[in-house]
């Protein structure tokens, strides 16, 4: 083995998904008080027999955490990725996980972790109550900004950064596509708007004397970790029951609902969703009600869990937004 392929290291990340009070949250652990930063650890191939089990062991020992479904989302290795240099390049795999929150949080503080609101990493990426106000306040006026320094001519390029902007922000009537999550994270650091871009020494980010304040910023590459599983599961929801990984046993149809829109990031009809959940047959009734509505009684439901062998995906194929 070279020199160079002996400095190269495998490192396991986990973005951890739950869904509280109709809130996506994701768990991260704050390391040496700086930003927060996903659950992360080192494969080590004379220890650990499967990235997987290495993966679930890293999760624990940071947030005293046990999670469900695992996923692998996107191997990162680009050379610069952690913010405290190491003595051998890290390249990072990236996971999905699915969990509940727990509701003894003791351990799970005692290991210095915690859930945050995804929202506060991607605030524009929130729209079930309104288009939000951080688009027309502050990313789209600094796009354009960005923009009308190179309108035409970038060498290199497939796309120029006009078309680039409206095919992840929707500019010029164009369609929002929820799924675009990662597309419209790169964008914004390229465009040096993000504080990571900055903190990387991007010339963008350097040029600027005025950069907005864009969500919160992660360690090393995790939001861009983050932005990948965002889109991922939005994606999957359409053609996986994923969504009962975040649910409880026995849930209500209002609240299902309420948990795929937190993830999706928009609204959706509740006579056309609940028409779809039922043509899915991916639910039954447990002949059960929940009192505590604040009106009449509401059904409680539970995942149907035969529809995963009787057909190969299913899922609530909602429209795109």
């Amino acid at each position: 083995m070279n020199e160079a392929a002996a400095a190269v290291g495998v490192g396991l990340s986990a973005a951890v998904v739950a869904v509280e009070n109709e809130a996506p949250e994701i768990l991260v652990t704050r390391g040496g008080g700086g930003p927060a930063g996903l659950p992360s650890g080192a494969f080590d191939p004379a220890r650990d027999r499967t990235l997987e089990i290495a993966l679930r062991a890293s999760i624990f020992d940071q947030t005293a955490l046990d999670v469900g479904y695992v996923e692998q989302l996107y191997t990162f290795g680009d050379r610069g990725r952690a913010l405290v240099p190491q003595a051998r390049h890290m390249v990072s795999i990236g996971y999905l996980a699915l969990t509940r929150r727990p509701r003894d949080r003791a351990a799970l503080e005692a290991a210095g972790a915690a859930f945050r609101p995804w929202y506060a990493y991607f605030p524009w990426e929130d729209w079930r109550r309104r288009r939000p106000e951080v688009l027309d306040h502050a990313i789209l006026p600094a796009l354009n900004d960005w923009i009308a320094e190179a309108p035409e001519a970038e060498t290199g390029r497939a796309l120029p950064r006009l078309a680039r902007a409206r095919f992840c922000f929707g500019l010029d009537e164009a369609p929002w596509d929820e799924e675009k999550v990662l597309d419209r994270y790169e964008l914004l650091y390229e465009a040096g708007l993000v504080e990571e871009a900055c903190r990387d020494g991007r010339p963008a980010a350097l040029a600027r004397t005025d950069a907005p304040r864009l969500g919160e910023a992660m360690r090393d590459d995790h939001r861009r970790i983050l932005a990948t599983a965002m889109g991922r599961l939005r994606s999957k929801l359409k053609y996986r029951p994923v969504v009962f990984e975040l649910m409880p046993p026995r849930f209500t149809l209002t609240a299902l609902q309420l948990a795929v829109e937190a993830v999706a990031g928009r609204k959706l009809h509740k006579q056309n969703f609940r028409r779809l959940v039922e043509a899915a047959a991916l639910v039954e009734p447990t002949g059960q009600s929940e009192t505590q509505t604040g009106g009449r009684p509401a059904a409680l439901y539970r995942f149907r869990r035969e529809v995963i062998e009787e057909r190969p995906a299913p899922g609530l194929r909602f429209g795109r937004g």
